[in-house]
Parts: structure tokens; sequence; C-alpha cells
């Protein structure tokens, strides 16, 4: 799935994943391929890419999450 991280100033990510982990407001969650679509408010916490066995890891504040046809969208 296609996933961009966006800030107001710049562009953190952009790229594909297998596996996103999201701070929701409610306690962590992931999105996977084919996720149904969803928009969600995120929390205070660590955002995690995971792609062909990497991982990378961002610290955010709160921010929203798009989802729709394998692209996620990420507001910081």
């Amino acid at each position: 799935m296609n996933i961009e991280i966006l800030t107001p100033d710049k562009t953190l990510f952009s790229g594909t994943a297998d596996v996103l982990t999201l701070p929701g407001i409610n306690g962590s969650f992931q999105i996977l391929k084919d996720h149904a679509p969803l928009i969600a408010n995120l929390g205070k916490g660590t955002l995690n890419i995971k792609a062909a066995g990497k991982s990378e890891s961002f610290e955010i504040k709160g921010g929203l999450v798009e989802v729709l046809k394998n692209k996620v969208v990420v507001l910081v």
C-alpha cells in the first residue's frame, strides 16, 4: 500500500509499506493492505512503518489518518 506522512512544512515519508502501526486516541491500531476505508484521529505516540523486513518510526503528537483504496495519508 502507498503511504504519505505529511506535516505542514514537509513530507516525512512517501513510499510503500506492508504494515503501518498508528497511535489512536484509544490505543494503537494497524493498517494492512486492502484495509477498509477509514478516517481516524491520532494521539501522541509512535508511528511505525514496516516494509520488506525493515522498520522506520516517527514520534507524533497527534493528527489524522485517511485510508482509501490502498492509499494511506497521515497528517501530523
